[in-house]
């Protein structure tokens, strides 16, 4: 099974520095909502809901939050949140998937265009660029959950496709339609994760200059901070002196 790839440890570093609490469980409660109203309440029989449980118990969403959240996507008042992947490229190439739950697609569209035009980059059709990424189930644990050659036996236990471990935790890799199956099996020796979801890989990456860099990490930034933005992948290497300075 494979190690990890810089990229990886790029996402991680950007994650650990930005991590904005609030924004965190807006998204997670969110994801509860849309799990509910697409699949229903009862999250024995509805695998997203119990997914998005999980991440948001993980998280620490406060319990009153989570059951609002499920009391709005069961109601009829609710807000009407639908699915968006947006892609482009940003600097040197980068090619970016953005993906959003919103419930206003022009105005999302309107400024996911404009963070990638004014960041050097620009917004493309959908498809333009995911035929660079494989689609994968992504589950997290956190390091104390055990060794990596634990957590290694019990992925391939439970069907994974990888298992990448270092000092940020482990993350098991599946095939889409595995995520659900892999995770109930590792939560009997694992306990529940700390996230599962699909996410895309990379095929390949792309290098990139010192400038590249700084301007990738900043429309990074402006995309996450956009309120409909649940997730961004990107394929970059990014060059290392910009990351020490950011980790100095």
């Amino acid at each position: 099974m494979a190690g990890h790839s810089q990229f990886k440890n790029i996402m991680h570093r950007k994650g650990r520095q930005d991590a904005k609490r609030a924004k965190t469980f807006m998204r997670l409660v969110r994801e509860v909502q849309v799990a509910v109203k697409m699949g229903g309440p009862d999250a024995s029989s509805n695998p997203r809901l119990r997914t998005a449980l999980a991440a948001a118990r993980a998280a620490n969403v406060p319990k009153d939050n989570i059951e609002r959240a499920i009391n709005k996507g069961a109601g009829a008042d609710g807000e009407n949140y639908e699915e968006v992947r947006y892609e482009g490229y940003g600097p040197g190439g980068v090619a970016v998937i953005v993906e959003t739950l919103t419930d206003n697609r022009n105005r999302t569209a309107a400024e996911i265009r404009t963070a990638f035009s004014k960041l050097g980059g620009s917004l493309g059709e959908t498809n333009s660029v995911s035929f660079q990424f494989d689609r994968i189930g992504e589950i997290h644990y956190p390091a104390e959950v055990g060794d990596a050659d634990h957590v290694l036996e019990a992925a391939i236990e439970a069907g994974a496709e990888d298992c990448q471990s270092d000092d940020a935790g482990h993350d098991i890799i599946t095939a889409p339609d595995d995520l659900n199956n892999v995770r109930e099996a590792l939560e009997s020796a694992l306990g529940e994760p700390e996230q599962a979801r699909l996410s895309w890989r990379p095929q390949v990456t792309v290098p990139i200059n010192k400038d590249q860099t700084a301007t990738m990490l900043k429309l990074l930034d402006v995309l996450d901070d956009n309120d409909d933005v649940q997730r961004v992948v990107a394929n970059f290497e990014a060059d290392e002196s910009v990351l020490e300075q950011l980790s100095a």
